[in-house]
């Protein structure tokens, strides 16, 4: 579903990413591991169309979509969980979803926010609360539900569970694999929590410095043999 050929990016003169290659099967669930300053975030919004690749290509579908847009990306099936959130604080859980069905290019209704609900519980106890009031663990489940009223064909998530409770890492855990077996969502993981990424992943890539340096399948290989490599 998502192919990244020879990708290069940076910021000014200052390369990050350096010939990157990437796939991402239908419906299947990869994580991309790194320290931090290794590129994955850049990938990430590169992928997402929110920076220009150097040098490169990102195709979705079969389609080149290298030049593509944000916003039409986003309504064609991309759907991304920044780091940081992003949510709107001043407007409620509600109102935060009903930003999302806007912005989607078509008409969503109720019903389908219903059935977003309906997956999180946690949040729709919390309906009417401003974003800003809601803790760090709740506004990353709203930033994951917020994503998923896009109707998503492949989702883009960057350390979802740094700075949460357990409790909600768990939750958020059984809505990304209920999302992938009852839907069909591929997932791109960007994650520091390895147990975390190997309970819902199929392969891994590894990044150094902005190029990759392993990839394999989490099944066939242990996390603690990947925590290493990315400690050296």
């Amino acid at each position: 579903m998502l192919r990244i050929v020879g990708l290069w990016a940076g910021y000014g003169e200052s390369p990050v990413l350096w010939d990157v290659h990437l796939e991402v099967g239908e419906g299947e669930a990869v994580c991309l591991l790194g320290r931090n300053g290794a590129g994955k975030t850049t990938l990430l919004r590169t992928v997402m169309g929110l920076h220009p690749p150097s040098r490169g290509a990102v195709w979705f579908g079969g389609e080149d979509w290298t030049s593509v847009p944000t916003y039409v990306r986003a309504r064609r099936g991309l759907a991304y969980v920044p780091q940081g959130r992003g949510i709107l604080p001043y407007l409620t859980v509600e109102e935060n979803l009903w930003v999302a069905a806007a912005a989607s290019g078509g008409r969503k209704p109720a019903g389908h926010l219903e059935q977003i609900a309906e997956r999180f519980p946690a949040l729709r106890r919390l309906w009417r609360r401003k974003g800003g009031l809601l803790s760090g663990g709740e506004q990353q489940l709203l930033a994951l539900a917020r994503a998923l009223v896009m109707r998503p064909r492949l989702l883009l998530l960057d350390e979802p569970t740094e700075g949460i409770q357990p409790s909600l890492v768990e939750e958020m855990g059984r809505i990304l694999r209920e999302i992938r077996e009852t839907d069909g969502i591929g997932l791109l993981l960007v994650e520091q929590y390895l147990e975390f990424a190997w309970s819902l992943t199929d392969r891994y890539y590894v990044l150094q410095k902005g190029r990759v340096v392993d990839e394999g399948t989490t099944r066939g290989t242990s996390s603690q043999v990947v925590a290493h490599l990315l400690s050296v």
